[in-house]
């Protein structure tokens, strides 16, 4: 692959990095406002199995913020190798060299190539929709058991 084309990669890829992990955020944090506020009108807190739904919706919600957050970071990364304009092997050392400064990762003997980096991302990305689909389903679970 050109200089160029990882350079083009790495930005595209990191801007979609970016809005993934902030749309799931600003959905969850809504949710949290709103949510207390419907299941006690409704009186969900009154009831064992709609608060025990509430609660893992609550412990997914902070999945899902902690997960966006990681992605986040790992959005700032890509740019970083993106703005380097050597070739994939250097710019993958200036993030690794990076993450060993900041006390992160220890220096690895070889450098990771790009797409390793970018699956490792995405499995980063299914767990945030795995945690943000528990989330929608335990709100609905804690609604459908709310007393009527």
């Amino acid at each position: 692959m050109t200089d160029n084309g990882c350079r083009e990669r790495a930005n595209r890829f990191a801007r979609m990095l970016m809005q993934q992990a902030a749309w799931p955020a600003a959905v969850v944090v809504a949710a949290n406002i709103l949510t207390p506020l419907a299941a006690s009108a409704r009186g969900a807190f009154e009831t064992w199995p709609a608060a025990v739904a509430l609660s893992v919706a609550a412990a997914s919600a902070v999945a899902v913020l902690a997960l966006s957050t990681l992605l986040a970071f790992d959005a700032l990364l890509f740019r970083l190798m993106a703005s380097h304009d050597d070739d994939e092997a250097s710019s993958g050392a200036a993030v690794d060299d990076m993450l060993a400064r900041m006390r992160l990762k220890p220096i690895p003997s070889a450098t990771r190539q790009f797409d390793d980096r970018v699956a490792g991302t995405r499995r980063l990305l299914t767990r945030q929709r795995l945690a943000l689909g528990l989330f929608v389903a335990m709100l609905f679970a804690a609604g459908f058991w709310a007393p009527r």
